[in-house]
């Protein structure tokens, strides 16, 4: 009975993807930087895999092979990098660092499964996301089981000081959503509101990782404060760069540029062209982002306006900006392969093409 369900799942993800307009599309990774960042905890990673693979693991057919399929998807796994690299930085890995990982995966992977539901979004990185496939019930439950095994796994282990860390970025995550959502409607965000949606929705789980790598070998909370505060000026500088990508006439992430102005949402290169334009301008440009953003005309005018305005420069001078301060409070720790590793991965968040 369980083997024939599994072949039928299997099947069915075999079928859908061979009649599918998206057949063929592949999202191609530059993974030469990241394989070096890597091969300090290469053997780390791999345990760290053995570990999220025996998590998920259940006694429930079709709820395995989803975990199975999440398996085969996963990406570039930047996230338990940070955690172990963060975790080496001051002691030696330990079951701790593995399960603080796996908690940060699982959180990660929780979010972006109910993400997609709500978003009613097809593909995750260029394959067929879990909606896609099983629908939106079994989407949202795939989510709440995610989320509950990594609130376990930590409750098992007694591991509270890594719970509270995850858990104050989930709930971070949710306000900094829905401060987007409501500010969305009147498109009235100011760069301050815009700073704190950022380090809220997005920054906050990469502080995270940095933070409960360092908390599974480090009891020293000033440690553990600055190593969060080097995660969250990573994320706010890797979300300014998203916003960049999303401006360029070549757009090379797989999304097609101006994508942010159709879904209107405010990102810093347009809320920096908002800052300097007259009261009338000012209601053009919300008009035009409220409603005509589906005409491919008004946001190539938009686009082009914000380039001229000189919002892309000053967007990248914030985001080096953020970089930098990550960078500097780094150097205040042991000079070692680990601490040259995370310089290299806040490096590539910013360099990064896609």
């Amino acid at each position: 009975m369980c083997k024939n369900r599994f072949k039928f799942e299997s099947e069915r993800i075999r079928d859908f993807i061979s009649n599918s307009p998206y057949k063929g599309a592949h999202h191609w990774l530059k993974l030469s930087s990241l394989k070096e960042i890597q091969k300090p905890v290469s053997s780390e990673l791999k345990k760290f895999q053995q570990v999220f693979r025996k998590t998920v693991k259940t006694k429930v057919p079709l709820l395995d092979v989803i975990t199975s399929y999440i398996l085969k998807t996963k990406g570039k796994q930047m996230r338990p990098l940070i955690v172990l690299h963060s975790a080496a930085l001051f002691g030696t890995v330990n079951e701790a660092s593995y399960r603080a990982a796996t908690l940060i995966e699982l959180m990660h992977t929780a979010t972006l499964v109910h993400d997609d539901v709500v978003d009613d979004s097809n593909l995750r990185r260029s394959r067929f996301s879990i909606n896609a496939l099983w629908k939106n019930k079994i989407a949202v439950l795939v989510g709440d089981f995610l989320l509950s095994r990594g609130m376990l796994l930590a409750l098992e282990n007694k591991d509270y000081h890594l719970l509270e860390i995850v858990s104050v970025a989930v709930k971070d995550m949710s306000e900094g959503e829905l401060l987007q959502i409501e500010k969305a409607r009147k498109l009235d965000i100011s760069e301050e509101v815009y700073f704190e949606i950022i380090r809220k929705k997005t920054a906050s789980l990469l502080a995270s990782c940095f933070a409960t790598g360092a908390a599974s070998t480090s009891q020293d909370q000033l440690i553990i404060e600055k190593m969060r505060l080097i995660g969250e000026h990573t994320g706010i500088a890797f979300q300014i760069k998203d916003d960049l990508f999303d401006f360029e006439k070549e757009n090379k992430t797989g999304k097609p540029s101006g994508i942010d102005i159709k879904e209107k949402k405010m990102t810093l290169p347009l809320i920096y062209l908002l800052s300097k334009s007259s009261f009338a301008e000012r209601r053009r440009i919300i008009n035009t982002v409220k409603n005509h953003s589906h005409k491919p005309e008004k946001v190539n005018w938009l686009m082009d306006l914000v380039q001229q305005s000189g919002g892309l420069e000053y967007a990248t001078e914030k985001m080096v900006w953020h970089k930098q301060q990550a960078l500097e409070l780094l150097k205040q720790f042991p000079d070692n392969q680990h601490r040259k590793s995370l310089e290299d991965l806040i490096e590539y968040v910013i360099e990064r093409s896609k």
